[in-house]
């Protein structure tokens, strides 16, 4: 699928690389590019990028800027085809991502009587356990045998608590893995998308029916009972919040767990800090976040009304996305040593979980299940090492996610 009016309209835009051979490379030219830059996404689709610290905090308190795919003229025009790849992430139904003003208050008022920071927290022991014990599974593994530290490490761990979470059943956990990785992907074939979309929502509705009929105590049940002056959400909005919860507190915390792992064992002067003790390990976690951001993407916003940026106009009907990857490294907010992983950096503002409204709502999930595992990942198993160099490691095809297929590793 190509955009029909992607080369008139973005001639002089950066099109970014579908299969991301060249994050680092691309963020750097995003940034180079001024804090507003045309790019065209995979497919064809001409946009506009925030790529500078400062005018992305801006835009994202903008109420000028809203998440109502509408607004945006090639939708409006019939160039947007629904077996889009990318598709799910524009328009993915109606949830507190999707809306702003009023409804959006209304959604977040709702789903935060759920998603209780008490409710948060009282994971903190269910992440231990299962943290422990994939650890002791790991420490079974014969010495010197290459381990896939993504597939049995970083990707089960989110995956058991956002379940546990949400009240989801294990013998779900295969469909789920496979449908959303199809949903974060360029590479799914156009005339797959729609039977993708349907499955999730089918897949998630059933979620929601199942808890509708035997409550328990998880976020889905605390979901459907959420009242505000008699206000409760709808069966929908339930189903959507659901899947942007999955979305947000799994695929963010899966590669915040990698990224820092490699950003640590490529710069062996900065674990040795950290091991030591010299460094808490919430200073990790932050760098990683900052430095290699698990989002490089975010999808989309659209303007309302012509919207100054810089020296540029993001025009009204235009579409906007948010690029964390090119944000996260900028001088004018980081200084000269932006560019580089520095776990002792102080103060450390940055927004790799969004701001304003829309701020993830699955970062302080992420943020504790990343400082239960990154720590006890290391007491572990402190001489862990990369099995293959950096350039070796693979990225997956998501545009909006800095993720690898696999982190091979040697336990020590």
């Amino acid at each position: 699928m190509t955009c029909p009016h992607a080369a008139a309209s973005a001639a002089d835009a950066l099109v970014l690389d579908p299969f991301v051979a060249d994050l680092d490379g691309e963020s750097a030219r995003l940034r180079a590019a001024g804090p507003l830059a045309r790019v065209v996404l995979p497919g064809g689709v001409p946009c506009w990028a925030v790529t500078h610290h400062a005018e992305a905090r801006r835009l994202l308190t903008d109420a000028r800027l809203v998440k109502d795919i509408g607004v945006w003229g090639a939708w409006q025009r019939g160039e947007i085809p629904m077996d889009w790849p990318l598709i799910g992430l524009a328009n993915p139904g109606r949830s507190m991502l999707t809306v702003d003003g009023d409804e959006h208050r209304r959604l977040r008022t709702l789903v935060a009587q759920a998603l209780t920071a008490r409710r948060v927290e009282r994971l903190r022991e269910n992440i231990e356990a299962l943290t422990a014990d994939m650890l002791d599974r790991l420490a079974e593994r014969p010495a010197g045998e290459v381990v896939d530290l993504k597939a049995e490490f970083a990707y089960p761990l989110p995956m058991n608590v956002v379940s546990d979470l949400m009240g989801v059943d294990p013998v779900d956990h295969p469909r789920m893995k496979a449908l959303f990785e199809k949903f974060f992907s360029t590479q799914t074939p156009p005339e797959e998308v729609p039977q993708m979309m349907a499955d999730l929502g089918t897949l998630f509705a059933g979620i929601v029916a199942g808890k509708t009929e035997k409550p328990g105590d998880d976020l889905t049940s605390a979901l459907i009972e959420a009242s505000e002056g008699g206000d409760r959400l709808t069966t929908e909005e339930i189903t959507n919040t659901l899947q942007l919860m999955v979305a947000a507190g799994h695929e963010t915390t899966i590669s915040l767990i990698v990224n820092a792992v490699v950003a640590l064992e490529t710069h062996p002067e900065q674990r040795a800090l950290v091991l030591a003790g010299e460094v808490p390990w919430a200073n990790v976690i932050e760098e990683t976040l900052r430095w290699s951001t698990p989002t490089s993407h975010v999808l989309i916003r659209f303007a309302t009304e012509d919207i100054e940026v810089g020296d540029r106009i993001l025009p009204k009907g235009e579409a906007l996305i948010v690029s964390f990857g090119a944000i996260g490294r900028d001088e004018e907010q980081h200084g000269p040593t932006a560019g580089s992983f520095d776990v002792t950096r102080t103060p450390n503002r940055h927004i790799s979980f969004g701001h304003g409204p829309h701020v993830c709502p699955g970062a302080a999930l992420s943020r504790l299940e990343a400082s239960v595992a990154l720590p006890a990942l290391y007491a572990r198993f402190p001489g862990l090492r990369l099995a293959v160099p950096r350039e070796e490691l693979r990225n997956k095809p998501v545009v909006t996610q800095n993720d690898l297929y696999d982190l091979p590793v040697l336990l020590g």
